[in-house]
This record gives structure tokens, C-alpha cells and sequence, in this order.
């Protein structure tokens, strides 16, 4: 028995936890670094774009905007989260007709959710961006961005929660494949709508908006038709398509899983909308340099996410055989490959961090103030990665209650008064300060449940 084996096709794959868990690892984390990769080349380039093509302005209103779609996301974020544990573990029991009723019932739900989004969000954006205190040169752009981006919801939705359940089944190669698809669709007919190429109307700001809306929907077009074709585990043929609707057992079960993981994102989006509040005050200049960091934070925090994601497949899917004594191997190898990916990489950043924020920002003030909030952050993003396995390995067992709540204590109860105290104090650098005191906090608590609570439980299937 090899120790990755392949199921009927050959983009998905089962681990076997009897062998050195390292080759696995990678196989399933090459494809998911590789989307990294792009995705934060993406980031960079629209930011280079934006930055570059219509100033510090622009960049202020598309950073201005992300806290309020993090918010919008997170429940279908923390659905795909519990989703993907159903289908490891039914897929690691050999159930592809059980793999096939999680997802419908996913599909469904986050559908619903994208429409209601769509249909009524747009009406309160203003109101929530002026809580956030936005300021008013940047204002009427901001809202204008939110209400057109509003409407690709529906299909960023089906688009997110397809990327993350396709990695139930081990593939990772698929997301990387619909990304590429949605960003070089997205990236041509944004600089097209900023150019008026072949006869395209100039919109400025709200063109990077206009050509998510139209990037996702040839995304998911071209997702259904590739899946098919690859006679995917996870493919919209006949037998997904009667599953999408709700089966109740298996909604209660996401809602048990999901909803804990989603109300976490959600407060993780809210905290950050707090702290785009406290950089508000600073003006935009500050927030273009909050902006420009949140894409050199994702060259380390995407990777260390993906590590943890990998051993939360495993995880399920060594659970779904029965084999819950891998579990330990797992832990071992996601901590081991934290320490050698992700502590490169902080490495990495840190050498050429003036390099990368000089991409997309212009401006030498600003630039400096991103240099600091680098400086003072980005080595406490490989604590957030041990957490990261840790929470992986404890949510494919279905644990999530405890350890999003201990999440949920360190980033409300220390980063986000912490970050308020040292502000008055020590202007933006007491913002910056308060992100690795949260980290290690999160750290220690999740790491002492793991040990004292999850380590002795038994843990069986779900599904």
C-alpha cells in the first residue's frame, strides 16, 4: 500500500498513516502552494494596477471594502470548513454517494445565503462603511466598489465552497486550476475597464469590482465543465444535481461544525473591521499601507493556513477508515513542515519586504508606515501556523466548539482592546504590537486543550 493511493480519479487521493507522512504532505500542499502563490501574485498585481495605474486613492477604497466582505463570507467560509470534514471522512470510508449528499446540501445553503447577500446588502453598505469611520474622500467610491461587488456573491459562493470541498476528496490541483481561470480572466478585463480597451467603458475604481462579477461567473462555468470531464468524485453530474437541496441530518451536522468555524471567521472579520477603524483615524495614507501589508502577510499566512488545512483533510479522512492513531502523526508533520515552509518564508519576507511593498506603494510615507507594521507582525505568523495545525487536526474530528472559542477569546478579549490600549499610547505601532501578543495567547490556550482535553478523547466518524 503506497502511502498516498489514488481513488477513481486521479486528482484526489486517500493517505495512508502507517508510512512517513511528509511525501502526502507535499503532494497535497505543492498544488495548494502553488494557488498561494497565485493568489497572492493576484493580490499583488491588482494592487500594482490600482496602485500604480489610479493612485493611493483606489488602493484606499478596495482595502477599505475587504473587512466588510470578509464579514459577508465567513458563515460560507466556516460552511465549506465543516463540509470538507463530512467528505473526508465519508470519502475515507470509500461513501461517494454520501461525499456527493454533503456537498448538495453545502451548495444549496450557501447558494440561498449568496442571494439573500446579494439582494439585500447593498442597501446597508453606506451604513456600514460610515461605522467603520471611512473617510470622505474616500467615501462615495468605497460605496459605489461594495454595491457592485455585492452582486457577484451568489457565484463567489458556489466558487469558494467548490475550491474547499474538492480538497475533502485530497485534490488540491482543481483549486489551483479555477483560480488561475478567475484570476487571469479577472486580471485582463480589469485593466481592460480601466483602459476602455476595444471599445469598454472607463470605470475607474469600481472596474476591479465590475470584472470580479464577471471573472466568477466564467469561473464556475468553466468549474462544472472540467469536473465533468475529469469524472470528478465531486463532479455536477445527475447524481450531485438531485442532491442539491438539504438533507436535514446533514445540515444540523454542518451547522455543528460550520457554524462554530463561521461565527469564528465572523468575529476574525469584525475584529479586523475594528482595527480598519483604528487605522481610519491615522487617514488614508495609513490605510494604503494597511492595505499594501495585508498582501505581503498572505506570502506567509496563506502557506501556514494551507498546512493546517492538509492535516484537517488527513485528519478526517484517517478518521473515516477508523484509523484514529494517525492522528498523531499528522499533528507531528503539519508542526515539522510550519517550521520548515513557513519559517523560510517569514525569512524570506523580512529580507525583501521593501522590495515587495515598493510594488504597490509609491509613496514614501506610506511605505515606511508599512515597513513598521511588517517589521513588528510578520514573525508571529508562524505561531499562528502551529495554531493553525492544531485546530486542523481537532476539527476533523469534528471538534471545533472548544478551540473556536479559545480563537474567538484571544483575538476579541486580548488583540482587539490590546490594540485600542497601545494605540492611545504608541500611535500604530500599538495597532501592530497587539496581532503577535493575540498569536501567542491563541497559541498557548489551543495547545493546552489539545494536550489536557482533545488528545484523550475518542474520536469516530460523523457521516
Amino acid at each position: 500500500m503506497s502511502s498516498v493511493i489514488a481513488s477513481t480519479n486521479s486528482a484526489s487521493a486517500r493517505v495512508d498513516t502507517s508510512k512517513p507522512m511528509w511525501k502526502p504532505f507535499l503532494v497535497f500542499l505543492m498544488p495548494m502552494m502553488a494557488t498561494n502563490v497565485l493568489q497572492l501574485l493576484s493580490g499583488t498585481i491588482n494592487s500594482i494596477v490600482l496602485g500604480g495605474m489610479l493612485g493611493v486613492h483606489a488602493l484606499s477604497v478596495v482595502s477599505g471594502f475587504f473587512p466588510i466582505l470578509f464579514l459577508l463570507i465567513s458563515f460560507v467560509i466556516g460552511l465549506g470548513s465543516g463540509a470538507s470534514v463530512l467528505i473526508g471522512q465519508a470519502y475515507g470510508a470509500n461513501e461517494l454517494v454520501r461525499v456527493k449528499a454533503a456537498a448538495g446540501t453545502t451548495l444549496t445553503v450557501s447558494i440561498v445565503i449568496g442571494l439573500i447577500i446579494a439582494i439585500f446588502g447593498g442597501p446597508f453598505v453606506q451604513d456600514m462603511l460610515q461605522l467603520l469611520g471611512t473617510p470622505p474622500d474616500v467615501m462615495a467610491d468605497e460605496t459605489e466598489y461594495a454595491r457592485v461587488f455585492l452582486y457577484s456573491v451568489p457565484l463567489l459562493f458556489v466558487f469558494i465552497i467548490y475550491t474547499t470541498i474538492t480538497r475533502g476528496v485530497g485534490d488540491s490541483r482543481t483549486p489551483f486550476l479555477a483560480l488561475l481561470v478567475q484570476n487571469v480572466v479577472g486580471t485582463l478585463l480589469m485593466v481592460g475597464l480601466i483602459r476602455g480597451w476595444g471599445g469598454l467603458p472607463k470605470l475607474g475604481v469600481i472596474s476591479g469590482a465590475y470584472a470580479t462579477i464577471i471573472s466568477f461567473f466564467i469561473t464556475v462555468v468553466w468549474l462544472a465543465g472540467y469536473l465533468l470531464w475529469k469524472r470528478h468524485p465531486l463532479a455536477p453530474d445527475r447524481v450531485l444535481l438531485r442532491q442539491l437541496k438539504i438533507d436535514w441530518k446533514l445540515f444540523f451536522l454542518l451547522i455543528k461544525i460550520g457554524v462554530p468555524t463561521g461565527i469564528q471567521v465572523t468575529l476574525i472579520a469584525l475584529s479586523e473591521m475594528a482595527v480598519m477603524k483604528f487605522v481610519n483615524a491615522y487617514g488614508s495614507g495609513a490605510i494604503a499601507a494597511y492595505g499594501a501589508v495585508l498582501q505581503v502577510w498572505s506570502y506567509v499566512q496563506l502557506p501556514a493556513v494551507s498546512i493546517g488545512i492538509a492535516a484537517s483533510v488527513f485528519g478526517a479522512q484517517a478518521i473515516g477508515r477508523g484509523d484514529s492513531a494517525g492522528l498523531g502523526r499528522i499533528t507531528r508533520t503539519g508542526i515539522e513542515l510550519q517550521f520548515v515552509i513557513t519559517g523560510l518564508l517569514v525569512i524570506l519576507v523580512y529580507l525583501f519586504s521593501r522590495t515587495i511593498l515598493g510594488w504597490s506603494i509609491k509613496d514614501s510615507a506610506v511605505a515606511d508606515v508599512a515597513e513598521s507594521l511588517v517589521q513588528i507582525t510578520l514573525w508571529s505568523f508562524l505561531i499562528y501556523g502551529l495554531v493553525a495545525v492544531l485546530t486542523g487536526v481537532m476539527r476533523s474530528s469534528g471538534s471545533v466548539f472548544w478551540p473556536t472559542l479559545l480563537s474567538i477569546i484571544a483575538i476579541w478579549a486580548i488583540q482587539v482592546p490590546v490594540s485600542w490600549a497601545l494605540s492611545r499610547k504608541m500611535g500604530l505601532d500599538g495597532i501592530w504590537i497587539a496581532y503577535p501578543i493575540a498569536y501567542i495567547a491563541m497559541f498557548a490556550m489551543q495547545g493546552a486543550y489539545y494536550r489536557l482535553v482533545w488528545q484523550k478523547k475518542t474520536h469516530a466518524r460523523l457521516i
